[in-house]
């Protein structure tokens, strides 16, 4: 066993909540909220039909159980995460394609509900606006199943990942009108907002 690490910041009455910012090394500036850890986006393959159906943050500091082996026979994969923009798309493509997925694991120990909506950037009156971004999850037509996920409007990206080798893949989301979303609001063809609250 390790050393205890250093004591996080004291939460408010027992109660709080962590959220993880998708495509960002930080948490927001914002007054209750603190870096639990910053990680890695990771999932399954894009290609594979097995795995997750989920991204997750993963530490950029793994520690193995004593008596890990490194027997690979049977194991499930996982995999970095790079982003995939189109070029005339909203995020900069120039900036972030094909690089590595960063993200942060963020506690808010002044407010007790977390939530994702996908379609807007605004808040709901009363509640506190964490990040906004962009709705982001595995393209339509590759064998992967993700989450949709909520990718911060500024991201970041891994230094050194700009390699393009697959693995775990994140695309902008666009609204379908033609069947159940109605095309008025919804606009076929622009990149889904979405906001943490």
């Amino acid at each position: 066993q390790g050393p205890t690490g250093p004591s996080g910041p004291p939460g408010k009455d027992g109660g709080g909540l962590t959220y993880i910012r998708w495509g960002k090394r930080t948490c927001p500036n914002i007054p209750g909220t603190a870096l639990v850890y910053e990680g890695l986006t990771a999932g399954s393959h894009y290609t594979h039909t097995g795995g997750g159906a989920n991204y997750i943050c993963m530490t950029k500091h793994p520690l193995y159980q004593p008596g890990t082996s490194t027997v690979d026979y049977g194991a499930s994969l996982i995999y970095g995460t790079e982003y995939q923009v189109i070029s005339g798309q909203a995020a900069d493509r120039s900036r972030i394609h094909n690089h590595n997925v960063p993200c942060a694991v963020c506690e808010v120990y002044t407010r007790s509900k977390q939530l994702m909506i996908p379609g807007t950037y605004q808040c709901p009156s009363g509640w506190t606006r964490e990040y906004y971004g962009w709705l982001m999850v595995e393209r339509h037509n590759l064998k992967g199943r993700t989450m949709y996920t909520c990718v911060d409007n500024y991201p970041d990206v891994v230094p050194g990942t700009a390699v393009g080798v697959g693995g775990a893949l994140m695309y902008h989301v666009e609204a379908d009108c033609s069947t159940g979303l109605p095309c008025a609001p919804y606009d076929a063809g622009k990149e889904l907002s979405c906001v943490v609250c």
